[in-house]
Parts: structure tokens; C-alpha cells; sequence
């Protein structure tokens, strides 16, 4: 049996105004996924337990047959894995964005989408500042993808001072809105408030920004940490389900999660992890990836950055292109290889209203041998909500969807 996992990060929403009350997903022109709810059954699945923060670290486990309440433990140690990083036993890896921060509100959680070379730039500059020894043990800035980058707190002597009780914000869940309430709290907070405050100083006129400045780009203001956490302890996926995976993706979070559960990691030239993403090249390495794999998992950031940014034509053009350039050419190719089975499914909501992740379940369509049709005639929230299989643990989906 080959299987294959479609993620539209961050599609479901709710009815739009200006989409004749519609979601983006009853609204979009998307036929493969109609095909498979029509062959198949859609239904809901909820990937963020009530006590979690709805973000992609939280849902990608629990989408990928994890409980997030036995096994998650902070979003940057899964970046961390990504990237190779590796974090001992008392360690901690934080979340470094680079970010716009103008007249003390969060203008740009993505500093302008500042590009790869940008970035690493300034995380150099960083680390040679604000990197190296401190009283208690070590920082490490390494430089990622665009403006997602890790800091590595590597305590010498006595534990790090960060604990689960240390709190802090994803950015992108506060656009336009002032920072001052949002800024890290609890254990280790004025260490992380402290470094996030001298980067201003720092960044302020560093060459990069300077350059950006005068191309008319948004310069990188500040570092913002969070989503701090210790390495996490999985079961490898071939041990829990029996199959060997591979991951497609551009954002390092979900590629660090399907490295950590044992599959290979593809990457595509073209890939982004934004709207401007190779939507066909990622389809083309997901069909190829079929024989040499059990299961495919093809992961797509441009919906949910379409909603951090409040556009909607963007949103249902983003889904229109997993539609046509990666669902279409692995329905086609999986009955080739015998037995077969699709999942489409997004991680978390991400509604353009808020622009921001919000919790609630999310609607998801499967399709292929064994799976009976449930007479259902679109894959939507709607569609959805009424249909019979309603998870209110979203990691149970996994086991239906492979036996």
C-alpha cells in the first residue's frame, strides 16, 4: 500500500464576505480534492488540545499520529532538528525571528520575507555580539530560512534558567498589534526580554538593513524569541506504524518533525515556504518519492502565510495550485503502484480575520483502497462539520488513515 499526505497549511477558515459568504475552500477551483471527497469520506479532526498554543509545532504532531500533550515540548527543539542542531539533554533551543517592529507594535513578523543571505548576515552579526559565553553557560545563533533562525541556550554548571512555565508569543499571532504585553514572561524571561532589546541597537544600522532600507525592503529591527523547548523523545514512525516515510517541505518546523520520526528528508529547489513557492516542482519530487517510500508527506506554507497577511484572492490561489500541481499528479500516479491512500488536511485554522492561528478542528478528505464513499460532494469546512467522522484527538487520524 503507498500512502500520501497533502498539507494545505493553515486552509481552514471561516465564510468570507467578499467570497459571497463562502470559505476559501468552498470557493476555490479544486477538483483532485472534490475527486477525493467524492470517493472517500471528509470529515473534522481537532490537532490542538484546549491547553496548547494552535501553532504548526502542536498540530503537525498530532497530524502525524503524535499526542502533543505526551510528546510536545516546544517548537524550536523540531527547527532545531531540521537544521542539524544538536541539543544535549539539559539544552534549549528558542525561536529566533527577525522581525519589523515600528512605533513598538509588531509591523512584520518576516522582516519583509528579508531573503536567506540577509538573514545570515545579521544572525552573524548577532552571534558575534550577543553569541558566546554568559555567566551559566553558552548562546548559540544559528541562521535558518529566511527570517526563522535558533538560538541554543547550552547551560554549563546548574540548569538553564527557562522551565515550562517560561511564556512567550509567536509574532506572527500578533500583527499591527503592541508588543508590550506580548514580551517573554516567567523563568529565563528577562534574559530572553534583555537579548531581544539589545539586537535593536545591534540591527538598527548593520549594512543589510541599511541596503534594505534603500531598495525600499523592511528592515530587520529586532530578534524575537520564542518557542522555546528541550529536544523531544519519539518513537520513530516505522516502530509506531510500520511504514517509511518522507517529508517535503520548505519550512524547517515540519521538515525537523519528520526527521525526528525517522523519514527522509527531500528538499526541492524552488520550494519557499511562501506564496511564490515551485507548487509543481514539489508535486514532481512527491510522485517520484512514491516507490522508494511507504508514505509521502507533501507540505505547503503558502495558505497560511496568505492568512498572516489578510489575503484572501492569495489564499484561494494558493489552494488552486495544491490542487492542480501536487494532489492531481499523486492521484494519478498512486493507483500505479497498487493499493493506495490520500489524506488532504491542514495542520490548524488560520482565518484571514484574525490573521493569526486559531484553535477549532479542521476539516480533512480520505480516499483510496478500503475507504468507502460517504456520498459527500466537496472537500470544505461545511461539508465537513456535517459529515459523520468528527476526532476530537486529532493524532487518531493517522491509524485510521493506514489500516
Amino acid at each position: 500500500m503507498k500512502y500520501a499526505i497533502v498539507i494545505p497549511d493553515g486552509c481552514a477558515d471561516d465564510p468570507q464576505k467578499s467570497l459571497g459568504g463562502k470559505t476559501p475552500l468552498q470557493a476555490a477551483r479544486k477538483p483532485n480534492m472534490d475527486h477525493i471527497a467524492q470517493m472517500g469520506i471528509v470529515g473534522l479532526s481537532n490537532n490542538v488540545p484546549a491547553s496548547l498554543t494552535p501553532a504548526s509545532d502542536v498540530a503537525t504532531l498530532s497530524l502525524f499520529g503524535y499526542d502533543p500533550l505526551v510528546v510536545y515540548t516546544g517548537r524550536a527543539p523540531l527547527e532545531a532538528a531540521a537544521m542539524g542542531i544538536k541539543l544535549g539533554r539539559r539544552d534549549w533551543a528558542i525561536r529566533c525571528n527577525l522581525v519589523t517592529v515600528e512605533n513598538e507594535e509588531m509591523r512584520d513578523f518576516t522582516a519583509g520575507h528579508i531573503s536567506n543571505e540577509d538573514g545570515k548576515q545579521l544572525i552573524v552579526a548577532v552571534q558575534a555580539t550577543l553569541g558566546g559565553p554568559i555567566e551559566g553557560g553558552s548562546l548559540e545563533f544559528h541562521s535558518g530560512v529566511s527570517y526563522r533562525n535558533i538560538l541554543v541556550y547550552r547551560p554549563s554548571g546548574k540548569p538553564a534558567p527557562l522551565s515550562a512555565q517560561t511564556k512567550t508569543q509567536p509574532p506572527h499571532d500578533i500583527p499591527d498589534r503592541p508588543i508590550a504585553g506580548y514580551l517573554p514572561k516567567g523563568p529565563g524571561g528577562e534574559i530572553l526580554q534583555s537579548l531581544m532589546e539589545k539586537s535593536r541597537g545591534l540591527l538598527r544600522d548593520h549594512p543589510a538593513n541599511q541596503a534594505r532600507r534603500a531598495a525600499g525592503k523592511r528592515p530587520a529591527t529586532q530578534i524575537w524569541l520564542w518557542g522555546q523547548g528541550r529536544a523531544p523523545q519519539l518513537q520513530p514512525f516505522a516502530e509506531v506504524y510500520g511504514k517509511r516515510g518522507a517529508i517535503i517541505s520548505a519550512v524547517d518546523l515540519v521538515r525537523g518533525v519528520g526527521v525526528l520520526l525517522g523519514w527522509k528528508r527531500i528538499d526541492v529547489a524552488g520550494a519557499t515556504g511562501y506564496l511564490d513557492t515551485d507548487y509543481a516542482a514539489k508535486g514532481r519530487a512527491a510522485v517520484a518519492a512514491l516507490p522508494d517510500h511507504d508514505l509521502v508527506c507533501v507540505h505547503v506554507e503558502a495558505p497560511d502565510e496568505a492568512s498572516h497577511e489578510g489575503k484572501v484572492e492569495e489564499k484561494l490561489k494558493a489552494l488552486e495550485q495544491i490542487d492542480r500541481h501536487i494532489v492531481g499528479p499523486l492521484l494519478e500516479a498512486l493507483p500505479t503502484h497498487g493499493d493506495w491512500r490520500i489524506l488532504v488536511s491542514p495542520d490548524h485554522r488560520t482565518p484571514l480575520a484574525t490573521r493569526a492561528h486559531g484553535h477549532g478542528p479542521v476539516p480533512f478528505a480520505m480516499a483510496g483502497t478500503g475507504i468507502a464513499a460517504a456520498g459527500q460532494a466537496s472537500y470544505d469546512e461545511v461539508v465537513a462539520a456535517a459529515g459523520p467522522l468528527k476526532l476530537d484527538k486529532g493524532h487518531e487520524l493517522m491509524r485510521r488513515f493506514l489500516h
